[in-house]
């Protein structure tokens, strides 16, 4: 009788991982990459549309893009503001989302 918990065996006598655990572990990588992504994203639109920066939520998100995309803080330095937020901000926001994605479609075997 086979317990819930054991791993399963391979067709050829080998143990496998739970495909359970590895879905669960993707579909974590995946959903971390799209909120960092959104919220850098999100203050890409709240810098572009000049929201309020006196705002609890957009010092918030702001506060959280700074921290996500420090890395690549002043990779840019143009003279347009909103086209030096755009790349400064955005380019790590396609990273995450590639890197995320790329590594949790690999867990999950594709």
């Amino acid at each position: 009788m086979s317990h819930v918990n054991e791993p399963a065996a391979s067709p050829s006598g080998g143990v496998t991982r739970s495909p359970r655990g590895a879905d669960r572990a993707a579909l974590t990588i995946h959903t971390i990459a799209d909120i960092a992504a959104g919220i850098l994203i999100l203050w890409i639109l709240m810098y572009v549309l000049e929201a309020n920066q006196a705002n609890g939520l957009v010092s918030f998100v702001q506060d959280a893009a700074n921290w996500l995309a420090g890395w690549s803080q002043d990779l840019f330095t143009m003279e347009t503001d909103w086209l030096r937020v755009l790349l400064n901000y955005g380019i790590p926001a396609g990273l995450y989302l590639l890197i995320g994605h790329k590594l949790a479609a690999r867990l999950r075997g594709l």
